[in-house]
């Protein structure tokens, strides 16, 4: 499997315990969402190898597990720093307006009133608000993601209809 048919989850932090067990710090949100969940893609030497889950808690933003076949500390150590995957297909299908970050990538944002601004390059996660960055003749514009701006997701056409707040997109346009 290829990184591009996975999604980024976190990265093993330090060991936990004596038996094995690793701490993965969880970077990302879309992981609540995967309701059953057998083993993780591990970046070993630029090559994604699954290791299979045998126990796994979860606490706050973090997840302590026991891997399957890695009984001991020793082993354990050898997966601190590893970067950690799992397939998109485990994701749950979104519909309506409600996407994933890599679902939209080279999507078309059009504005109804500025028309075509180019393509989603990226979905920048800040804590508190996510936003579509899209870059028309060498400038960034920056559009937040809320209920009130996205109108509609076209995912057969990949394109976005949004419907930015006055003067938002000027802002970016006229430097």
């Amino acid at each position: 499997m290829t990184k591009d048919k996975c999604f980024y989850i976190g990265k093993i932090v330090k060991t936990h315990g004596l038996k094995g067990e690793v701490t993965l710090r969880i970077d990302n949100e879309q992981f609540d969402e995967i309701e059953e969940l057998n083993y993780f893609l591990l970046d070993i030497n630029d090559k994604l190898i699954p290791f299979f889950i045998e126990n796994i808690v979860y606490h706050s933003n973090k997840a302590f597990v026991l891997f399957q076949d890695l009984k001991n500390l020793e082993a354990a150590n050898q997966l601190v720093g590893c970067v950690v995957y799992l397939p998109l297909d485990l994701l749950p299908e979104k519909d309506g307006n409600d996407f994933y970050s890599h679902e939209v990538i080279d999507f078309v944002v059009v504005d109804e009133e500025k028309g075509e601004l180019g393509k989603v390059q990226e979905i920048i996660e800040y804590p508190t608000q996510s936003i579509i960055q899209i870059i028309k003749n060498d400038k960034e514009i920056l559009i937040p993601i809320h209920d009130d701006i996205i109108k509609n997701v076209d995912r057969e056409g990949k394109k976005i209809l949004i419907n930015a707040p006055a003067g938002l997109i000027d802002m970016y346009l006229e430097n």
